[in-house]
C-alpha cells in the first residue's frame, strides 16, 4: 500500500489561486493567477493564457499585474504596478496607474498609457476610449487638475493629514478598503490618443455597477449620489457619450441592485426590494422600461445569485454573470454547490452546468460555458463544459502536482434531521484512518451565516484531517443554497442555529464512535466566531474553542462594523422604527457576552486589526470577560490583516493562524 504525504501547514503556499476569466475574440482564454511569495510576505499575481491547442502559460513573471481586458483579437491591455515611476509618484503622494499592452504574436508588453488617478479597467468604448473605475477623494483627487504651487499646495496638505482621520460620513471605514470617508467609485472616460480623462458620474455619486451599450455610445450604471450617508438602495442611470447628458433611468428608493444589464429595449435588474426577507434576501429578475420607468417582475428567483461556497483557497474574483446573445448565464447556489443556470429573454431560467463543487468565475461564448472552478476534491482549474453534448473537459493542470501523492480526505456525506428538517453535513476521516483506534475532532462552522460549506477542497480542514483529526462541517438554517425561507435568521440567531450545529454534532459521535468526545474541538470565523462564543457560553462539551473574527455584543457591533446599523437591525429582527440604542434587551439577549457565567471552555480568540467587519473590539470584549472570569483564555492580533485573514491575508500570517489554533487544541486534547 502506497503511503500518502500529509497536506502540509505552508502546502497553500504553493497553491495558484485563478480568476478574472475572459474569453477573447479569436477563442483564447485569458486569466489571472496567484501564488503566495512567503519571503516577501505578499502574492505574486501574472497574466495567463490558454490557446486554443496547447497548455496554459503565462503571459507576465514579474508578479505586479492587475486587471485586464481584451484590446482587440491579439492584444491584452492590463494594469501593472511595474512601472518605477509608481514609487516615484507615491512618494509625493500623487494618484498614479499605468496600464500595459501586450500583443501576443510576439514581443515584451509595452506601456500603453498612465493616468493620473488611482483606476481600474472596466470595459473598451472604442479603439483607444476606455471605461474606467475610480477610486476618487472628494478632497485630494482633484490634484491633477491643478498646475505649479496650487497642485503642490494641495499635495502637501494631503501629507500632513496622513496624521489624521476626519469622520463626517457613514460609513466611514469598510473592510478591506480602510477609511472611505469622502471616498467615491467614480467612472471615468480615458481617450489614449489625447489623454484626455471625461467624468461619467458626479462629485458626489457613488457607483455600484457599470455597462457600455453594445455600440459603446452610452454607459449604464447603478449607485447613488449622497453628502453624509450612503443607503442601500441604488438608482439606475444612462450617460450619452455624444452629449454628455447623464438621464436617471430609476430613483434610488426602492431596489438594492446587484447589477443592471442592457437587455434589448429594456434594461435588465437583478434586484431586491428586501420587503420579504431583509437584507439577505436573495435577487430576482426584474425588467426596467427606459421610457416609461416602469419596472416589471421577469423571472421570479428564490435562490442566490452567485457562489457562496466557501473556501480558503481563492484569491480573487471574477464574472459570476455575463450576458451572450439575448442570454444571461449566472451563477447560483443551490444546496452545498455553485451551478451555473441561464436565464432567457422571454424569462424562462434553465439549468446549464449542475454538478457539485464550485464555479468561482465564467465566461460564455458559441455553445460553450468556461469557468473557473473547484471540481472532484481539487484546487482551481480552468474548465469548459459543451453545452449541447453537456461534456466537461478540464482545461489547466496548474494545481495537480502540489497535491499528487498527498491524502486528500474525500468528504463523507452526513444527512440528519432536526425540528423536522432535513439537513446536511459532511465528514473528513483523519489520515491512515483506523477503525479500532480513538481520534480528537473539530467542528468548524461557516461564516455569514449566508453562506455554505460544499464539497470542495478547504485547506486548514485538510490539514486537520492530516494531522490526525476527525473534522466535521454542516450548513444549519441560516445558511444559503435552499431559498430565501431557509436563510432567514433575523431575531434567531443563536437559537435554531445552534440546535442545529448540536443536532449534528450528536449526529456524527453516533455515526462514528471512533471520535473521543472528551477531544471535540469548535471553530469558526465572522458568524462562525459568533456562534463559536454562544457554544462556549451554551454548553461545556467541547474540550477547547478558537474563535475567529467574531461578534460578542450586537450593541456594540451595531456602532462600530462598516455594516453594523444596517446588519444589526435587519438581523436581530427590529423593525422600522427600532435602532440599536432603543433595543438594547433585544440585541444583548443575542450576545454571546451576556452568558459567559456558564463559559469554562480555554478558548483562543483571533483578530485583524484592520477588521473592520467584525471589529477588534469585539474580540477584546470575550477576552476580557475570560479574563475575568477565571477562564484559561488567549488572543492574537494580526496587524495589517482585515477580515479576509484565513482567506487572502499575508502568507506569513496565514501560517500563524493556523498554527495558533491548531497548538490550542493539541495542547487541550
Amino acid at each position: 500500500m502506497i503511503s500518502l504525504e500529509p497536506i502540509t501547514m505552508d502546502l497553500f503556499t504553493q497553491y495558484k489561486f485563478l480568476s478574472g476569466l475572459r474569453r477573447g475574440p479569436l477563442g483564447e482564454l485569458a486569466f489571472l493567477t496567484a501564488q503566495a511569495d512567503v519571503e516577501e510576505n505578499s502574492y505574486r499575481k501574472d497574466l495567463w493564457l490558454k490557446p486554443l491547442d496547447g497548455p496554459a502559460f503565462p503571459l507576465t513573471t514579474d508578479g505586479k499585474t492587475g486587471g485586464f481586458l481584451w484590446d482587440g483579437p491579439h492584444t491584452l491591455l492590463f494594469q501593472s504596478t511595474r512601472d518605477p515611476e509608481q514609487k516615484k509618484r507615491a512618494e509625493a503622494g500623487e494618484e498614479y496607474t499605468a496600464f500595459y499592452r501586450l500583443d501576443l504574436r510576439g514581443g515584451e508588453a509595452q506601456k500603453a498609457f498612465e493616468v493620473p488617478l488611482s483606476a481600474s479597467l472596466l470595459e473598451k468604448a472604442g479603439e483607444g476610449v476606455y471605461l474606467l473605475a475610480v477610486d476618487w477623494d472628494l478632497r485630494f483627487s482633484k490634484a491633477h487638475q491643478l498646475k505649479g504651487g496650487a497642485k503642490e499646495a494641495l499635495l502637501k496638505e494631503k501629507k500632513e493629514e496622513k496624521d489624521y482621520q476626519v469622520l463626517d460620513e457613514m460609513p466611514f471605514y469598510f473592510n478591506g478598503a480602510g477609511y472611505v470617508n469622502k471616498h467615491r467609485d467614480a467612472l471615468f472616460l480615458y481617450e489614449e490618443s489625447s489623454g484626455k480623462l471625461t467624468r461619467v458620474t458626479k462629485e458626489a455619486f457613488s457607483t455600484g455597477s457599470a455597462h457600455l451599450s453594445p455600440d459603446g455610445k452610452q454607459v449604464l450604471f447603478t449607485g447613488q449620489s449622497y453628502t453624509v450617508k450612503r443607503k442601500n438602495k441604488s438608482g439606475v442611470y444612462v450617460y450619452d457619450r455624444e452629449t454628455g447628458r447623464t438621464t436617471e433611468l430609476l430613483k434610488p428608493r426602492t431596489y438594492d441592485l446587484y447589477d443592471a444589464l442592457w437587455w434589448g429595449e429594456k434594461i435588465l435588474l437583478l434586484a431586491t426590494d428586501g420587503k420579504r426577507y431583509g437584507l439577505n434576501e436573495n435577487a430576482q429578475f426584474y425588467t426596467l422600461n427606459p421610457a416609461s420607468g416602469e419596472v416589471a417582475l421577469l423571472a421570479p428567483y428564490e435562490d442566490a445569485l452567485g457562489s457562496s461556497v466557501g473556501s480558503d483557497c481563492r484569491l480573487g474574483g471574477g464574472r459570476e454573470w455575463v450576458q451572450e446573445g439575448d442570454k444571461l448565464y449566472f451563477v447560483t447556489t443551490l444546496g452545498g454547490a455553485s451551478q451555473v443556470y441561464c436565464l432567457e429573454e422571454a424569462g424562462e431560467i434553465r439549468p446549464v452546468y449542475t454538478q457539485a463543487g464550485s464555479v468561482d468565475c465564467i465566461d460564455a461564448a458559441e455553445g460553450s460555458l468556461y469557468f473557473v472552478g473547484m471540481q472532484d476534491g481539487k484546487l482551481q482549474e480552468l474548465y469548459r463544459w459543451d453545452c449541447q453534448a453537456q461534456e466537461r473537459d478540464q482545461l489547466t493542470t496548474l494545481n495537480e502536482k502540489v497535491l499528487a501523492g498527498r491524502y486528500v480526505a474525500l468528504p463523507q456525506a452526513l444527512p440528519y434531521e432536526n425540528d423536522g428538517v432535513d439537513l446536511e453535513g459532511w465528514v473528513l476521516l483523519p489520515k491512515d484512518f483506523d477503525p479500532q483506534k480513538s481520534y480528537p475532532a473539530i467542528l468548524d462552522i461557516h461564516g455569514g451565516p449566508k453562506t455554505v460549506y460544499g464539497e470542495v477542497f478547504y485547506h486548514e480542514m485538510q490539514y486537520w484531517a492530516s494531522q490526525g483529526w476527525f473534522v466535521f462541517f454542516t450548513n444549519p438554517r441560516g445558511g444559503d443554497g435552499r431559498g430565501n425561507q431557509f436563510a432567514d435568521l433575523r431575531g434567531k440567531y443563536g437559537t435554531i442555529d445552534y440546535d442545529d450545529l448540536m443536532a449534528f454534532t450528536d449526529r456524527v459521535l453516533e455515526k462514528y464512535p471512533q471520535i473521543d468526545e472528551k477531544r471535540l474541538c469548535v471553530t469558526g470565523g465572522s458568524y462562525g466566531g459568533f456562534m463559536t462564543n454562544w457554544i462556549i457560553g451554551h454548553t461545556q462539551r467541547f474540550a477547547a474553542a478558537a474563535s475567529q473574527r467574531s461578534i460578542a455584543n450586537w450593541v456594540g457591533f451595531g456602532f462600530t462594523s462598516d455594516i453594523g446599523e444596517d446588519f444589526a437591525r435587519d438581523q436581530m429582527g427590529l423593525g422600522a422604527r427600532d435602532n440599536v440604542w432603543n433595543s438594547m434587551e433585544k440585541l444583548w439577549e443575542h450576545s454571546p457576552l451576556k452568558y459567559l457565567d456558564n463559559c469554562s471552555t480555554p478558548t483562543l480568540f483571533l483578530h485583524s486589526d484592520e477588521d473592520y467587519r467584525c471589529p477588534l473590539s469585539e474580540g477584546y470584549q470575550m477576552y476580557a470577560a475570560l479574563q475575568q472570569r477565571g477562564v484559561e483564555t488567549r488572543m492574537i492580533i494580526f496587524h495589517g490583516e482585515n477580515h479576509e485573514l484565513s482567506r487572502s491575508g499575508k502568507p506569513r500570517h496565514r501560517i500563524r493562524r493556523l498554527q495558533e489554533i491548531t497548538q490550542w487544541f493539541e495542547r487541550h486534547i
